[in-house]
C-alpha cells in the first residue's frame, strides 16, 4: 500500500505584526479622574500542564509563562489609556541597580554638586493573580461519510483556560475586589480521503487532503485577561472604588475616595 497527502494550504512568509488588544479594552468606559498608580509583580501559570499531546509526553507548558506582560499591556490600554500608570515591579532588580549605578557614578565625578535622581513612583494598589486552569479535551467531536471509498470528515475539540485576577490596597492589605474570566480554544480539523483497490485487489490507492486551524493558546490566555481587566473596573465602579466618565464629559477633577485620599497623603 502507499499514501498521498496532498497540500491544502501553503505555508506563506508574513513579516512581522504588531499584536493588537482585544476590542474588549477599546470599548470599555473611561475614568472619571486621575490615573490609578498600579503594581503588577508576577502572573503565574498555576496550572502546572503540560502542552497537549497524543503521541508523547511533552515537556512544554500549556500555556505562556509570561503572562504579566499581557496584564501591564492590558491596564495601559484600557479605557484608551485613561485608568492607570503601571509602574516596573517584574524587573524592580534592574531597575534599582540601574539608579545605584547612576547615583554612584554621578557622586564620584560631580562630588556633593550630583544631581539627584528623582524618587520612584508607588503604587497605591497592587494586581495580582494567575492561570489557574487548562482544561484540555472539554468537548469533542466530529462527523464524517464514505461510499465507494471515497469520504470526507471533519473533527474539532475545545480546551479551556482560566484566569484570576485581584486588587489589593498596599495601604491595609484587603483584597478590595476578585475576579475569574475563562476562554475556550477551539480547534477544527477537516479532510477528503479516496481509497480504491487496482490490479485484482493486490494494489490500493488511497489519497487524502485536509486542513487544521487551531486558535492560539496565547490569545486565549490575553482574551481572558483583558476580560478580566475590564469586569474589575466594572466592579470597582459598583463598589465606588472610582466612577465613570460619563459620554461627551470632559475630564474633571472628582472627590476621591477614602482610599485614594491616604494614598495621596503618603505621597506628600
Amino acid at each position: 500500500m502507499s499514501g498521498c497527502a496532498g497540500v491544502v494550504q501553503s505555508v506563506q512568509y508574513k513579516d512581522p505584526e504588531i499584536t493588537q488588544g482585544t476590542k474588549l479594552l477599546d470599548f470599555a468606559p473611561k475614568l472619571d479622574g486621575e490615573k490609578i498608580t498600579v503594581a503588577v509583580y508576577s502572573f503565574n501559570d498555576k496550572t502546572g500542564q503540560r502542552k497537549p499531546n497524543d503521541k508523547f509526553s511533552s515537556l512544554s507548558s500549556a500555556v505562556t509563562q509570561g503572562a504579566e506582560v499581557w496584564v501591564i499591556k492590558a491596564l495601559q490600554e484600557v479605557g484608551g489609556g485613561s485608568w492607570f500608570k503601571v509602574v516596573e515591579r517584574v524587573a524592580i532588580d534592574n531597575l534599582v541597580k540601574e539608579r545605584q549605578l547612576i547615583r554612584s557614578t554621578r557622586e564620584q565625578y560631580e562630588g556633593k554638586n550630583a544631581k539627584n535622581l528623582k524618587p520612584m513612583l508607588f503604587a497605591g494598589i497592587i494586581i495580582e493573580g494567575a492561570i489557574v486552569s487548562y482544561d484540555s479535551n472539554v468537548e469533542s467531536g466530529g462527523a464524517g461519510a464514505r461510499y465507494l471509498g471515497i469520504g470526507s470528515s471533519t473533527e474539532y475539540r475545545t480546551d479551556q483556560v482560566v484566569v484570576s485576577m485581584r486588587v489589593i490596597s498596599v495601604q491595609t492589605g484587603e483584597v478590595l475586589l476578585t475576579v475569574a474570566a475563562e476562554k475556550t480554544i477551539a480547534s477544527v480539523k477537516s479532510g477528503t480521503t479516496f481509497f480504491k483497490f487496482l490490479d485484482m485487489g493486490t494494489k490500493a490507492l488511497e489519497l487524502e487532503a485536509g486542513s487544521a486551524v487551531n486558535e492560539p493558546t496565547n490569545y486565549a490566555v490575553r482574551a481572558a485577561i483583558d476580560a478580566a481587566v475590564v469586569e474589575l473596573i466594572n466592579q470597582g465602579e459598583k463598589k465606588k472604588l472610582w466612577k465613570f466618565r460619563s459620554a461627551g464629559e470632559t475630564k474633571q477633577p472628582t472627590q476621591p475616595t477614602e482610599e485614594v485620599k491616604e494614598n495621596e497623603q503618603n505621597k506628600q
